[in-house]
């Protein structure tokens, strides 16, 4: 027996996907979420093995819920048609159903995942996550999980981000937040006229600095409008003067 859960905002939509399952009673269905707060509610209280996961969501998308779970069940996604995201699927999702779909083709997603062996699952889902943070949208903002609340920061809100360990430290006005991503992920992903990475472990937001001192040899330090102090690398100093234009 297969643990199942919908996520979808449209009432509709997760009807119809009632409507199949009904078809499949190896499957079980746990909960339905009509967001992603909700589904990542239901995930960590149900552990399921495969989810419904619409993207195009409020609050969050489905992309960013399955960030903050930290082992994404399968997933087959039920969506409005979205180029962008389908370009990621065909490279990594076990599948995609476009809306409206028929019992036929939602068959054959649950039997492409019935196929699927758990260390793939997990390894696509994690690059599908990867491909999908490329998308202008996602550069927009920040999802964090704060315990047991999810916290949306707008990206002109980051002071700076530090790397701390396998987190990455993200300062705002409200303190800092953790994200189990990398540096390099941020520094592909976040606006490169409004991030630079300043060092090795620091990546500030050039809205936020107010001067940049000489530090020790051939370093510097950013001082930021907070009077928070980031280290600025010799090549770091390159990148900000030529985006500072000084």
């Amino acid at each position: 027996m297969g643990k199942v859960v919908i996520i979808d905002d449209e009432m509709l939509a997760r009807s119809i996907v009632k409507e199949y399952l009904q078809q499949h009673p190896q499957l079980e269905l746990m909960a339905e979420c009509g967001d992603g707060f909700e589904g990542v509610k239901a995930i960590q209280q149900h552990q399921p093995d495969l989810i419904f996961l619409d993207i195009q969501m409020p609050k969050i998308n489905g992309f960013e819920m399955l960030e903050l779970i930290e082992h994404p069940p399968a997933v087959i996604f039920t969506t409005a048609f979205d180029e962008y995201a389908i370009k990621a699927f065909e490279a990594h999702a076990i599948d995609y159903l476009l809306k409206p779909f028929d019992q036929e083709r939602f068959d054959k997603a649950v039997a492409k995942w019935m196929e699927q062996k758990p260390a793939v699952i997990e390894k696509s889902t994690q690059e599908l996550l990867e491909t999908a943070s490329h998308s202008p949208s996602q550069s927009q903002r920040v999802v964090v999980k704060n315990g047991s609340k999810i916290k949306i920061i707008p990206a002109h809100d980051i002071f700076y981000l530090e790397a701390a360990d396998d987190f990455v430290k993200i300062h705002t006005q409200e303190g800092y937040f953790l994200k189990n991503k990398t540096m390099g992920h941020f520094e592909q992903t976040l606006d490169e006229q409004q991030f630079v990475r300043s060092h090795r472990s620091y990546i500030i937001n050039i809205q936020q600095i107010t001067r940049i001192d000489p530090y020790e040899k051939d370093g510097h330090v950013a001082v930021l409008r907070t009077g928070a102090k980031v280290p600025v690398s010799r090549s770091g100093y390159g990148k900000l003067k030529a985006i500072l234009g000084i």
